[in-house]
């Protein structure tokens, strides 16, 4: 079939192709990958200024919208 004569050439090419390649030494990295992280810092937190544009209500409720997803 012409598929499979097809076939067999382009895997005789690509055989060919890879002789052709030299077999080298397994290349290591040039830069040290190393697991680089910073300090864990706690700031202080002030919930007052967090909450100030926050809207609430009458009885110090905050008032949040509801998901538009939520029905």
């Amino acid at each position: 079939m012409k598929i499979e004569k097809e076939a067999e050439k382009i895997l005789e090419e690509f055989s060919r192709t890879l002789e052709n390649i030299p077999e080298l030494e397994e290349t290591h990295y040039i830069v040290d990958n190393l697991n680089l992280t910073r300090q864990d810092i706690a700031y202080e937190k002030n919930p007052e200024k967090i909450l100030r544009n926050a809207k609430v209500d009458e009885a110090g409720n905050i008032i949040a919208e509801k998901s538009k997803w939520v029905k």
